[in-house]
């Protein structure tokens, strides 16, 4: 197969550099922008594959002349690997509470780069789940272990419980994401909770996706709270850096 990546990316361009896709003789996988200068490049790669080539590059001018508008410039390398690269790994989102809220925010954040991974105590609220499950008598346990950078979305039906897994979430400076559903009261009981303990709770959304809309269906929190999600894991800053609380 041929690895394309984009190695310099000039003006306004729809991928940045470092974007990278792979081209087999019958199938594709990962993007570099799209359009017209991706269709160049797959067939470019194509042509490396039919005649053995095992490196080529590109220098692309995204203008009318290839039917797009963006006005920038890409140039890329196109590589000759031998075997399938493996699949990135993905930042972890643990969402703690498999109820409506969890369980349709775990399926949407599948549809992103990222590994949610619905936990709970509940085997029968589990079952309904579509995602990846993981039932445990210890949750704080599992934020404890997580890998650096993951993320935590808390929504149990317990409010104490939400409160420790807040509490421990919070100790791990790492985190990009602390989400925890609830309302300005609960929000103001953690605090006080918090202040308790010695912890800074600036870090915390809560409550989550509720910034965007007053709709309060399953389906809508979760849709806002991946946006909130994805946006923090995007942003250019030190995941040690303090976020303001979205209350």
């Amino acid at each position: 197969m041929i690895r394309v990546e984009i190695t310099r990316a000039r003006g306004s361009v729809p991928r940045e550099a470092g974007a990278v896709m792979t081209v087999t003789p019958e199938a594709t996988q990962g993007t570099i922008g799209g359009g017209q200068l991706e269709y160049m490049a797959i067939d470019r790669a194509r042509q490396m594959l039919a005649r053995h080539e095992t490196t080529a590059t590109m220098d692309v001018p995204l203008g009318p002349e290839i039917g797009q508008c963006c006005g920038g410039r890409v140039e890329l390398a196109l590589t000759h690997v031998d075997s399938q690269p493996a699949a990135p790994e993905h930042p972890q989102v643990l969402i703690f509470g498999a109820g409506h809220v969890g369980r349709a925010l775990a399926k949407a954040l599948t549809l992103l780069p990222l590994r949610p991974i619905l936990i709970d105590q509940r085997s029968h609220e589990l079952a309904q789940a579509t995602s990846e499950t993981r039932l445990t008598p210890l949750p704080e346990a599992e934020i404890r272990a997580a890998p650096f950078g993951t993320c935590v979305v808390i929504l149990t039906h317990d409010h104490a419980l939400d409160f420790l897994l807040a509490a421990e979430a919070l100790r791990r400076l790492d985190a990009p994401y602390i989400g925890m559903i609830g309302s300005a009261t609960k929000l103001a009981q953690f605090r006080r909770f918090a202040r308790a303990q010695g912890l800074d709770t600036d870090r915390l959304t809560c409550p989550i996706g509720a910034g965007w809309s007053k709709d309060k269906r399953p389906e809508i929190i979760a849709a806002f709270t991946a946006a909130e999600i994805i946006g923090r894991l995007t942003q250019t800053v030190s995941p040690f850096e303090k976020y303001p609380c979205d209350s």
